[in-house]
């Protein structure tokens, strides 16, 4: 018998020692991080609110009850039943019954409602039909990717809990090793911005956090070579934690599954939803132009597959020796601080990923209370010395004098823009804007993938700045939805009405200008001297937004006939607006250590331009007498 099979027996033993005697336990195993507990009582354990709570204490476990399916009522008599349990205003669309694990999917406008006070109506459903409810939210916009991504794990129910039967085990398993320390190896990002990569090693674990692309420099990837990643075979790694959804650190996560990983990947729901759309983008756009992209569209799916989602604040053993906490980083949607608690209390490190440490109008800003880090490994984006963003109500004010002076112009404004994160950022001020009678009112064109990223957003509110999710959960006043924005979904023939037309605003991807419909836009607007170039996010070097930001007015544009390149005059304005960047600026990011509390004994200073991390590791230096680095690429530091 094998240790973990020793080890559900003997939690199986337990758990029956802990319970009434009228509640059996059929079968006790593991599936990814959750101890999963099968009963044939499923309505006795239920009308015992506190017993799976008291049982996840004593054991230390995440534990979830699922009745045997022979146990169950029927799903037609069921349905009934559910629905008369529920609520009428929580406006259910969708019972889905899985028989093989006993769980129901109910699909609903208002999860809160399904779910009840403390979990009450949960339990209530229970209590009733035996079934095990699990509770999804209709996305208020329509959105393919939430429900290809729905779909998708729902035709791959048994093959992922394949997956999470051995992922649980993986975890479990008995430790070998007498061996302590603790090594974090640099794969990318340092002393630049893009292809993030880490590997955070014990005897016991390898975990590969975040694997990205660089903006603007194809070909130039994370060091997965090196022995500590794949170079001793995919299955050396244990674990991928994923901060964030952005490619410069998710777009190279699929290619480990080509090269054979077949383990699991950590993050929160909206970040797994985000994952995929970005990467099908990804390789869509380099189809378009000719390049041979990394790995196919089913090595996307396969990472989907493997995707354990988490919730913010949740402990989560990943491994003998690791328990993961992710936290809001205040980024993008469900971006996430990345924090590891190493050994029976050894050493933790954090990795901040992308923050944004000041609330703005889409997020709360990023949690930095951790109850210890010794190890920070922070980003440097704005770490320059004289990286200070405008506040952000005068970068609003600027943005409205763009717009009116373009207006009164007659011209328009163009907003490259990425389209998660910093797209749903502009809506929001631009609908309060026009609603408060700043600007006027015009047409706002969404174009790329906007509108999905949008749609993403609505259906996970929980994850949004406090004030903006109870505007979408309770006074049905979803800005999103208002009546100024449009979404461009008629290809080079809608464009070309848009620029034909009066006034308006165009948010359009790509963010940086590296492709993408952006292009087609300054074919269509770029001679135009009455509309205005409005960057409103960072602009990496080598990619031709920054190039446009230093003055070039000549610009290599492909012809979409021919597919010959020709050089663009520009003579449209360009206008950087700082301030809205999703990233904390040089004061968000000391702020960020400054009021962590412990504060950590060491800070490598990482994802920024060697100036930014050098300026902002000598700092926190100076400033808080801690033992900084500003690491290059392919070091190894150990701290145990």
């Amino acid at each position: 018998m094998s240790s973990v099979d020793q080890q559900l027996d003997e939690l199986r033993t337990e758990i029956k020692s802990e319970l009434p005697s009228d509640i059996s336990v059929s079968e006790v195993k593991y599936e990814g991080p959750e101890l999963v507990v099968y009963t044939r009582d499923p309505k006795e354990f239920a009308q015992q609110g506190d017993l799976i709570r008291q049982l996840a204490s004593k054991l230390r476990k995440r534990i979830t009850v699922r009745p045997d399916p022979d146990v169950l009522a029927e799903p037609r008599d069921a349905r009934e039943q559910i629905l008369s349990v529920i609520p009428d205003d929580a406006g259910v669309s969708d019972l889905d019954f899985h028989k093989d694990t006993g769980e129901v999917v109910i699909e609903a406008e208002k999860p809160g409602m399904v779910i009840g006070r403390h979990g009450s109506t949960l339990r209530e459903i229970t209590k009733e039909v035996g079934w095990t409810p699990e509770v999804v939210r209709t996305p208020p916009i329509e959105s393919s990717t939430v429900s290809n991504v729905r779909n998708f794990l729902k035709q791959e129910r048994d093959e992922r809990r394949d997956v999470l039967e051995r992922v649980g085990r993986q975890i479990h398993r008995e430790e070998m090793s007498d061996e302590e320390y603790v090594r974090i190896t640099t794969l990318g990002c340092c002393r630049e911005v893009g292809r993030a990569a880490f590997v955070l090693s014990t005897p016991e674990t390898r975990i590969l956090i975040d694997c990205g692309d660089k903006p603007g420099a194809e070909g130039e990837v994370p060091y997965l070579q090196v022995p500590e990643a794949l170079g001793a075979g995919a299955s050396n790694l244990d674990a991928v934690v994923l901060t964030h959804a952005h490619l410069d650190h998710s777009a190279l996560l699929p290619l480990l599954f080509k090269y054979g990983y077949d383990g699991p990947i950590y993050t929160t729901e909206p970040t797994r939803d985000l994952m995929g759309l970005l990467q099908l983008d990804y390789l869509d756009v380099a189809a378009k132009e000719g390049r041979t992209p990394p790995y196919d569209s089913e090595m996307v799916r396969e990472a989907i597959k493997h995707t354990i989602p988490l919730e913010y604040g949740d402990v989560t053993d990943i491994a003998p020796d690791v328990k993961l906490t992710l936290h809001n980083a205040g980024h993008i949607l469900g971006s996430a601080v990345s924090h590891f608690h190493i050994g029976d209390g050894l050493y933790n490190v954090a990795f901040s990923g992308d923050i944004h440490y000041d609330d703005t109008r889409l997020f709360n800003g990023a949690v930095n209370d951790f109850p210890r880090v010794e190890t920070l490994v922070l980003e440097s984006t704005y770490g320059g010395r004289n990286d200070y963003q405008t506040d952000q109500d005068d970068a609003e004010q600027n943005l409205k004098r763009v717009i009116k002076e373009t207006y009164e112009k007659g011209g328009k404004v163009l907003i490259p823009a990425f389209a998660v994160g910093r797209s749903q950022e502009m809506m929001l001020v631009l609908e309060e804007a026009m609603r408060s009678g700043d600007i006027p009112e015009m047409p706002v064109h969404l174009d790329g993938m906007i509108w999905e990223a949008t749609a993403i957003h609505t259906t996970y509110p929980e994850y949004l700045r406090d004030e903006l999710r109870d505007r979408i959960f309770h006074d049905d006043e979803n800005p999103f939805l208002a009546d100024q924005f449009n979404h461009i979904d008629g290809g080079e023939e809608e464009r070309q009405q848009v620029a034909d037309d009066g006034p308006c605003i165009i948010l359009s991807t790509s963010g940086m200008v590296t492709g993408g419909p952006i292009m087609s836009w300054l074919r269509h607007l770029g001679s135009d001297a009455d509309s205005t170039l409005t960057f409103v996010g960072y602009q990496a070097q080598g990619t031709l937004g920054r190039r446009i930001q230093n003055g070039w007015d000549e610009i290599p544009i492909d012809d979409d006939d021919t597919g010959r390149q020709s050089t663009l005059s520009l003579n449209m304005d360009v206008e950087t607006v700082e301030g809205f960047s999703g990233h904390a600026d040089r004061q968000g990011l000391e702020n960020f250590v400054k009021t962590m509390n412990p504060r950590p004994e060491k800070v490598l200073c990482v994802h920024g331009d060697e100036s930014s991390t050098q300026d902002l590791s000598s700092a926190l230096y100076h400033d808080y007498n801690m033992r900084t680095f500003a690491p290059k690429n392919l070091e190894t530091f150990r701290f145990v």
